[in-house]
């Protein structure tokens, strides 16, 4: 028989040359299985703690959520909610040099005093006086708060509007909606806890003002769209099925963190991975909750929204309700973006419009709140970044005024029917019980359960506060 020809070894299999290299590759598979079981049992584990757990208040909550109506611009105290008399009599004449001569945005120190033209009469049985610019929100008055003795840093609207969001004239710190959501979590983990409602273009300063700072991003706010269809794409196309959205929602986030195991400081990685997860589960939850056909006609003609100037904030005013509802912490509604409360030249034709636009769903607002048994948990705030000078601007129109205006709050543990502080007989300046933007900011962490000093965030070597390490609660506002 002819020998058979020698077999020689593919280029692609090992040669085996002895019983030790068997053993050795036999080895090396199986240690390749443990090491894989290994490594995939670490990739479990990578996944970082949920930062949205709900997390245990510092001291009892008085409210659960929080609605910021933010007036942007700079409202007229003086032509709303805080009457002067002496203004009125003082008419025409230049500001009385006791009085100093503050350094205005316009110039408009030495010009005359401008009387206001509105009709203040009481309310309620606590009789505060309101302008008739706001007919519909002085029928509240007895569960209002009003602050008239609120100060601030800024001259203009990019620095005051963000010391009003963020504590700060400076941009770059975390807003006070994101120290919230720091601070006590989601309630609700599908749907956003911190949420933005614009009206018809973005505030001054855009979204710095809620943004997170030099919080990990995830803590940042979410603007919704505005009118009746504040989220787009909310279903997944018909052909796709839950099945189907949830792998390759595990797939995307099982690349995105291999990809951040070497990035471990990129936290703006760690928020689009929580964003992906939030957009799927919000996919069941959101498009009931944005869902404003399920309410009556009369709960709409309520917020206005049967009328074309308050269709808009109105419709705004519901779905904030809608949210606080379901459990979302911090709602800011602005009003007016654009600084449209602006009134340099035409004090009267401005504020008109805007308390037009305003009154009514606010109004509609804090009635629906408390027919529901929600006012008590819901901490309403109503305000913009300053007020407007007692001086006039171009005859007709009032300048900035960062050195005394009004805030008020309602609700969630606020005593209403009252006054705080005072501004001095023409409403230039905060001189009694004057309230600082961070006092604002560590009353409204107060009634949420949060210290403002124990609420620490820590960045380049120190301990940062929501109120810059300042600020105390304006033990008054509370019931």
């Amino acid at each position: 028989m002819a020998d058979e020809p020698t077999r020689r070894p593919s280029a692609h299999v090992p040669l085996l040359t002895s019983r030790r290299d068997l053993i050795f590759r036999a080895g090396a598979g199986f240690g390749a299985l443990a090491l894989a079981a290994l490594l995939a049992e670490e990739e479990a584990r990578a996944a970082p703690p949920d930062p949205l757990a709900p997390r245990r208040p510092h001291v009892a909550p008085r409210a659960r959520s929080v609605i910021w109506l933010f007036m942007e611009g700079g409202p007229s105290h003086i032509d709303l909610f805080d009457p002067k008399p002496e203004l009125q009599r003082l008419a025409g004449q230049p500001l009385p040099p006791s009085f100093g001569r503050p350094i205005t945005a316009m110039g408009t120190a030495n010009n005359a005093l401008l009387p206001s033209k509105r009709t203040f009469k009481p309310y309620g049985k606590s009789g505060i006086p309101v302008s008739d610019w706001y007919p519909h929100i002085a029928q509240h008055v007895d569960d209002l708060c009003i602050i008239r003795s609120c100060w601030a840093d800024g001259l203009n609207h990019v620095g005051s509007v963000c010391q009003m969001n963020t504590g700060s004239i400076l941009a770059g710190r975390p807003s006070l909606g994101a120290w919230v959501t720091y601070g006590l979590g989601a309630a609700n983990q599908n749907l956003p806890t911190f949420v933005i409602l614009l009206d018809d273009r973005e505030p001054i300063g855009g979204p710095k003002n809620w943004s997170a700072g030099f919080l990990p991003a995830v803590y940042q706010g979410t603007q919704l769209r505005p009118g009746e269809t504040p989220l787009l794409d909310l279903a997944p196309p018909p052909t796709i099925g839950g099945a189907q959205q949830r792998s390759k929602i595990d797939f995307i986030n099982t690349l995105n963190r291999r990809f951040g195991r070497t990035r471990l400081d990129d936290d703006q990685l760690d928020a689009r991975i929580r964003a992906y997860e939030l957009a799927f589960r919000m996919q069941a939850a959101a498009p009931e909750a944005v869902d404003l056909s399920q309410e009556s006609e009369e709960t709409r003609r309520l917020y206005g929204m049967d009328e074309e100037p308050t269709r808009r904030f109105g419709t705004n005013c519901l779905l904030a309700r809608r949210l606080v509802e379901r459990g979302v912490r911090f709602v800011q509604l602005y009003c007016g973006t654009g600084s449209q409360w602006d009134a340099h030249t035409d004090l009267e034709g401005n504020h008109t419009k805007m308390c037009r636009i305003s009154d009514k769903p606010i109004a509609g607002l804090l009635t629906d709140l408390k027919r529901r048994g929600l006012l008590e948990t819901t901490l309403v705030v109503w305000g913009g970044e300053f007020g407007r000078t007692p001086m006039a601007e171009k005859g007709i129109g009032r300048d900035h005024n960062p050195w005394g205006f009004t805030v008020w709050m309602a609700g969630g543990g606020v005593k209403g029917g009252q006054i705080v502080g005072a501004t001095d007989e023409l409403g230039l300046r905060a001189v009694e019980r004057p309230v600082h933007v961070h006092d604002l900011h560590a009353t409204i962490l107060h009634l949420l359960g949060l210290d403002h000093f124990r609420l620490t965030y820590r960045h380049l070597g120190r301990d940062e506060r929501a109120t810059v390490n300042g600020g105390e609660v304006v033990t008054e506002v509370l019931a």
